[in-house]
């Protein structure tokens, strides 16, 4: 769990705390990037264009949903839509980090835009809303710190992944990461009602699409999940302003 920090947190201290954060996020990258780099072998792609698949996209869910729809010949263009839809999120989650992080110079903002992870996220917005004193600097120096142990086993397990290939027996059941990694990360973040009708809503909707082609289910799905909860709190707004 995120730790609180004091108004007078340095950027080196927050950038350790954010590394510390970070960090028990290693033990789920790293096998799903290795299922990555197997899958994406047995696809077909040789190791340097799976690793920068990895580096372009960095976005495990939608590396996956394209992967996928490559191998059942989709077209290109519902591939590349599925991908961006998955990857939508990022929008989300960057439109969340501004009033945090938005103040910061050019040069910063643009490359947290790029380390805007699942993992780095979702420990920076819960720490930096528990801890809102931060400075502009240490929550930058937190956001750092919670992607440096993420990444770079990110890329590395790709690359093992695809250089070990078909190797890896399937009773090691890799695929068990993707699960673990987003409950991991969502469960601490369901603190409202709207954000649970949200995530029951994406659920059920996902499981009653799911015979959709082309996995588009998944992304009608995220959409209503989505719709669900902005009207759920959007409920909740007007009703604390009778109040």
């Amino acid at each position: 769990m995120p730790s609180t920090t004091a108004k007078t947190l340095t950027s080196g201290r927050a950038f350790w705390t954010g590394f510390r954060d970070g960090t028990p996020f290693v033990l789920v990258v790293g096998p799903f990037a290795v299922l990555f780099g197997v899958l994406a072998a047995e696809a077909g792609l040789n190791v340097l264009e799976i690793l920068v698949f990895s580096v372009v996209v960095i976005a495990g869910a939608a590396q996956f949903t394209a992967l996928q729809l490559m191998t059942e010949d989709a077209p290109t263009v519902v591939v590349l839509a599925s991908a961006l839809a998955v990857n939508l999120r990022m929008a989300m989650y960057s439109a969340s980090l501004t009033p945090w992080i938005g103040a910061a110079p050019l040069w910063q903002r643009a490359i947290a835009a790029y380390f805007v992870l699942d993992q780095s996220y979702a420990c920076s917005i819960v720490q930096f809303e528990k801890a809102p004193g931060m400075s502009i600097p240490a929550r930058v120096a937190y956001f750092a710190g919670a992607v440096c142990p993420v990444v770079p086993v990110w890329y590395g397990a790709t690359v093992a992944g695809a250089l070990i290939g078909t190797q890896i027996p399937e009773s090691w059941a890799l695929d068990f990461a993707l699960p673990i990694t987003f409950l991991a990360m969502i469960a601490p973040m369901l603190r409202t009602p709207a954000h649970v009708i949200a995530a029951l809503v994406a659920v059920v909707v996902s499981l009653l699409t799911a015979g959709v082609p082309y996995s588009l289910g998944l992304i009608i799905a995220g959409v209503s999940g989505m719709m669900a909860g902005a009207r759920a709190e959007l409920r909740a707004d007007v009703r604390k302003a009778a109040a």
